[in-house]
C-alpha cells in the first residue's frame, strides 16, 4: 500500500468516526486500484475513497455523487444494487484532500464471476430500469474524458510525445465513427462488465456506477461483450438479438482506447499493472501509430 492508499484508509476511518460510527483501527481492504474500498468492521459499512481516479477526475466528488445517485435511484425502484449506507450519511465527504462515500456492506460470494448469459440478461434488465433515471448525465463520459486524462498525464512523463499524439489521433477517429452512427442515447451503467456484478444469497446485484453516463446502448453492450470471455456472437445473443457486431466495432475500439489510457495511469502507482498497460499501448500503436 502506497502513501495515497494509506491516506485513503485513514480518511475513511476519521470521517466515519466523526459521524459516530464505531469501527476498528484496521479495516478489511477490499480493493486498491482506481479507488480504495474497505469494510469498516464491525459495522456493515464499506468506504469508497477516490485515489487514482482522483488524480485525473477533478472534482472527484462529481463522480462519487453520481455513483450514489444512480444506486440510490435503483434501490428506490427495488432493483438489485449495492445501496448507499443508511448507517451514516453516505456523502460524498471531503477529508485530507480526498473524496469518499459510504455504502452498505453486502455479503456475497467473492469467488463467483457472473457468466455471459447471466450478465447479458441482467444488463438488459438494468437498461430497461435506467431509461427513467431523471438525473443529469454527461454524454459517454468514460470515453469523452480521455482528452482530459491525456492532458493531465502529459505532465507526468508517463507517455512519450509520439504516444500522446497517437492516442489523441485515435480518440478523434473513434469519435467520428461513433458520431456517424447517430444512435439514440439513454442512461447507461458506463462500466458494465461481469466483475461489477456480485452474487448474494438473494441473487445477483449491480455495483459501481461511478462511470454512469448517457449514450448509445452499444457502449455498455460492447463493454459486456468485450470482457465476457465468450465468443462475441454468443455473448451478444445473451443480451439481445437486436445488435450486430459491426455496429459495436467503434465501441470495442473506444473501450480498448480507454483501457490503454487508464492502464497507463494505473501503472504510475502499481508496478503489477505495467505489463498489461504495455500490452494495451502496443495494440493502439499497431492500429493508430
Amino acid at each position: 500500500m502506497d502513501s495515497l492508499s494509506a491516506r485513503a484508509v485513514a480518511a475513511a476511518i476519521d470521517v466515519a468516526r466523526e459521524l459516530g460510527l464505531k469501527c476498528n483501527d484496521e479495516p478489511e481492504l477490499l480493493a486498491d486500484g482506481s479507488n480504495v474500498m474497505m469494510h469498516l468492521k464491525p459495522a456493515p459499512v464499506v468506504a469508497r475513497v477516490a485515489t487514482t481516479t482522483g488524480l485525473v477526475r477533478k472534482p472527484a466528488e462529481h463522480w462519487l455523487a453520481l455513483d450514489l445517485s444512480m444506486a440510490g435511484y435503483l434501490r428506490k425502484k427495488n432493483f438489485p444494487v449495492v445501496p448507499p449506507s443508511m448507517e451514516l450519511p453516505p456523502g460524498p465527504h471531503l477529508h485530507d484532500g480526498l473524496t469518499l462515500t459510504f455504502w452498505e456492506y453486502v455479503e456475497h460470494d467473492r469467488n463467483y464471476v457472473a457468466n455471459p448469459p447471466e450478465t447479458g440478461a441482467f444488463l438488459c434488465e438494468l437498461h430497461a430500469e435506467l431509461r427513467h433515471y431523471p438525473g443529469y448525465l454527461r454524454y459517454l463520459s468514460p470515453f469523452t474524458e480521455i482528452p482530459l486524462w491525456l492532458g493531465e498525464v502529459e505532465h507526468w512523463n508517463v507517455l512519450n510525445d509520439d504516444d500522446l499524439a497517437m492516442l489523441r489521433r485515435a480518440y478523434g477517429m473513434i469519435s467520428l465513427q461513433i458520431g456517424a452512427l447517430e444512435l439514440q442515447s439513454q442512461p447507461l451503467h458506463g462500466d458494465s462488465h461481469k466483475r461489477n456484478i456480485l452474487k448474494t444469497r438473494r441473487g445477483l446485484i449491480w455495483t459501481d456506477f461511478e462511470d454512469a453516463c448517457r449514450g448509445p446502448l452499444a457502449w455498455d453492450v460492447a463493454c459486456f461483450v468485450r470482457t465476457s470471455g465468450e465468443n462475441r456472437e454468443t455473448a451478444l445473443k445473451s443480451y439481445s438479438s437486436n445488435f450486430n457486431l459491426e455496429q459495436l466495432e467503434p465501441f470495442f475500439a473506444a473501450r480498448d482506447l480507454q483501457g490503454a489510457v487508464w492502464g497507463a495511469i494505473l501503472s504510475t502507482r502499481f508496478a503489477d499493472r505495467r505489463e498489461r498497460a504495455a500490452e494495451w499501448m502496443a495494440v493502439c500503436r499497431e492500429r493508430y501509430g
